[in-house]
């Protein structure tokens, strides 16, 4: 297999994504051969290496589970939350232990969410650099104007700078409100509702319906599924990964 960095070792052992394992790490929880580790960096040898996490040996990559789940509004996109607000995993008990999601979506928006536990597909959906698209279904306030439209197609000027071109394509307008399709590819925090409230017209509800093109297909609100084979593969080009990758890794 050859050397790979801790951090990247451990998102594929499924402990958590790439981020949250170099922070583990960082806190001195992951200990290589006895010794423990607090430097980015390292390279481990998985067929030589002994790496613990919290005193725990890793076992190794588990099979891959891929889960496409329509969230409901209400719910907190993380495994646990200290103030004890309802999270997805209290909807989704049995796999808990199991996957984590890809993202995130706010309390008050719902929609498409990925749960898997592939790191390295994580990893890939969520970083900026792979341009993955996201499409929402946005309800705004009043109907909205045609410059605001072309605002939010053109780029939004928002406290964290200016955001990147969108595809926007309006569904339905009325006095009190109106409704849009809006695809974006950046993951900035609460970014959507952000965009439209600076071109006057605040959200109402907020629904993603796609993800690098993969769509709520089979699932109603609150239900969950697995990914079917095509589907993931759908996934693994949308990112660069080949299909062959796949058939490896899932089991």
């Amino acid at each position: 297999m050859g050397k790979i960095r801790l951090h990247k070792w451990m998102a594929d052992c499924g402990v958590a994504s790439r981020r949250r394992s170099e922070a583990m790490i960082a806190e001195g929880r992951v200990s290589v051969n006895g010794r423990p580790v607090s430097e980015q960096g390292v390279q481990i040898d998985p067929e030589k290496d002994r790496v613990t996490v919290d005193g725990k040996a890793l076992q190794g990559p588990p099979a891959f589970k891929y889960y496409l789940y329509d969230k409901p509004v209400g719910l907190l996109t993380t495994v646990h939350d200290p103030q004890g607000r309802p999270t997805i995993f209290d909807a989704l008990a049995e796999l808990r232990q199991q996957v984590v999601p890809v993202g995130r979506l706010d309390r008050d928006t719902s929609g498409l969410l990925i749960l898997t536990n592939d790191g390295e597909l994580t990893y890939r959906l969520t970083h900026p650099s792979h341009l993955v698209d996201k499409r929402y279904e946005v309800t705004v306030q009043g109907a909205i104007t045609d410059k605001a439209m072309r605002a939010l197609a053109q780029g939004v000027l928002l406290e964290d700078g200016k955001t990147a071109p969108a595809q926007v394509t309006l569904l339905n307008r009325s006095k009190n409100k109106s409704k849009l399709a809006l695809t974006i590819h950046e993951g900035r925090k609460r970014q959507v509702r952000r965009m439209c409230k600076a071109v006057g017209f605040p959200v109402i509800a907020l629904r993603r319906t796609h993800l690098a093109g993969l769509g709520l297909n089979h699932v109603s609100e609150g239900d969950v599924r697995p990914l079917t084979r095509q589907e993931v593969r759908q996934l693994y080009e949308a990112v660069g990964m080949q299909p062959s990758q796949q058939s490896k890794r899932r089991r």
